[in-house]
């Protein structure tokens, strides 16, 4: 169907809405001590805290493109931006846990209708330079909002704005939900599949079952010692992802859309998509829960100090991500993603060699050089994601190819915590801090290694054609 361009208004106020799910992703983790006392949560209450969002968020995102796709981007973002909204207002003033774990969990279903709009609209409104730029940007500012909701949410906690304490860092949603909601209407243009497209009953239930069963496997496992409810989540996941794809090839068959079409998993770019959501994105939100634990636990630095240690990481991956546009002009998406994941890993190198050298005098200006290189390395990885992902993507599959690519995104920085926080417990009960957090950089380099290796045997993902746009 016939679309309107996307205006740079329209962008900034897409890239707006971007910003809210993304940075509520890490900036609870800083206020997970604060409510502890407040709510009297234990930590298999706490980790429930985080872990609701996370699994609402991605069970819901194949859903939330399909209906998008259904009836209209613009009003499915504008609603799932109210719902983040009122969600948000109910962690603010909640004063149980059960209660801020079902406004957590409205949340994530805030974020899932509107993440799948932001990509698909930008696939379907632009097109050449502007499409490009605009990838670099959604590529840029989402992982840039990761970090600044660890530096955002220790500022926060320590300024105790009006004595809001913790529950400033839900509070903080709400204007920027006010400004989105007030302007995406005028400035965002209305867009959707020519034919709805029936709801995919089974393949929804499926999916939400199967990614519940593995984000809720990975956030109690640790806590409650790896007892057999949890070896038995784990069990169901893959079944009930065999299952799910025999149904989807069934309904396809019979000429149906799925919720997750075969056909669309097919595509070289997407599957290699998929492969890059997996090792990179685990990494990252690993590195980040890592990393934070080290110096807030065995340096003893304040949730502000933590906070403050990424800056240098956030500014670094925002240049990066403004340059990448540029970059993959001129050099290709396979050399940009080699070059990231070259940097990056140096700079993992270079934090290690940091904290052995400097770990009993370790202060935020130490950490500075490794992560700027970490920050500048990963910007390149991130905005190669989507391009590669989205790429030979049909218009009319946008919304189902967002979704998927968010979905295993999400699924991953939920997998990274409890896949590399099981690595840093089980050499620290062993040895010491300073080992711990060395052996789980090492595993990090060794998942980087063999994401380098994929991308370099393997052309065929960047070679795909791509649509007419």
């Amino acid at each position: 169907m016939h679309t309107s361009q996307l205006t740079r208004t329209g962008l900034v106020v897409l890239l707006a809405g971007q910003l809210l799910p993304m940075i509520d992703f890490s900036i609870v983790n800083v206020a997970l001590d604060a409510m502890s006392q407040t709510l009297r949560a234990g930590p298999v209450e706490l980790a429930l805290i985080v872990a609701v969002y996370g699994i609402a968020f991605a069970i819901c995102l194949a859903m939330g493109g399909r209906l998008g796709d259904n009836m209209g981007r613009r009003a499915v973002f504008q609603a799932g931006v109210a719902i983040f909204g009122v969600a948000s207002l109910l962690c603010g003033i909640a004063h149980s846990v059960a209660l801020l774990m079902f406004a957590r969990a409205l949340q994530g279903v805030g974020a899932a209708l509107i993440v799948p709009q932001i990509l698909a609209t930008l696939h379907v409104t632009l097109s050449g330079r502007e499409h490009a730029r605009a990838m670099g940007l959604y590529g840029g500012i989402g992982g840039l909002a990761f970090i600044i909701g660890q530096v955002l949410g220790g500022f926060l906690i320590k300024a105790d704005i009006a004595g809001f304490g913790w529950r400033s860092v839900f509070l903080i949603n709400l204007p920027l939900c006010l400004f989105v909601l007030m302007t995406a209407r005028r400035t965002i243009p209305e867009t959707r599949n020519a034919q709805r497209v029936a709801v995919d009953i089974a393949g929804t239930l499926l999916l939400a079952s199967a990614i519940g069963c593995l984000m809720l496997a990975l956030a109690l496992g640790p806590l409650l010692h790896w007892s057999w409810p949890c070896w038995a989540l784990l069990a169901l996941f893959p079944l009930l992802l065999l299952r799910l794809r025999r149904s989807a090839i069934r309904l396809e068959n019979a000429g149906g859309v799925p919720l997750l079409p075969p056909s669309l998993l097919r595509l070289p770019s997407v599957r290699f998509g998929l492969t890059l959501a997996v090792l990179f994105f685990s990494c990252w939100s690993g590195f980040m829960f890592a990393v934070a634990l080290t110096l807030q636990t065995s340096l003893h630095m304040t949730a502000f100090e933590s906070g403050n240690a990424f800056i240098a990481l956030g500014a670094a991956y925002f240049v990066g991500a403004m340059r990448s546009t540029r970059t993959v002009e001129r050099y290709g998406k396979r050399t940009t993603l080699l070059a990231g994941c070259a940097i990056q890993m140096s700079g993992l190198l270079a934090l290690i060699a940091t904290f052995h050298f400097h770990w009993a005098s370790l202060g935020v200006t130490t950490l500075i050089p490794a992560t700027l290189l970490i920050g500048f390395g990963q910007s390149f990885i991130v905005s190669t994601y989507y391009r590669i992902g989205m790429q030979g993507v049909p218009h009319h599959q946008a919304g189902a190819a967002s979704a998927v690519l968010s979905t295993v995104q999400q699924t991953a920085l939920g997998l990274g915590p409890m896949l590399l926080g099981a690595i840093y417990t089980q050499i620290a009960h062993h040895g010491s801090p300073l080992t711990a957090i060395s052996g789980t950089l090492v595993a990090e380099l060794i998942m980087m290694s063999v994401l380098v290796l994929a991308t370099s045997v393997n052309r065929t993902p960047f070679q795909c054609a791509t649509v007419t746009r």
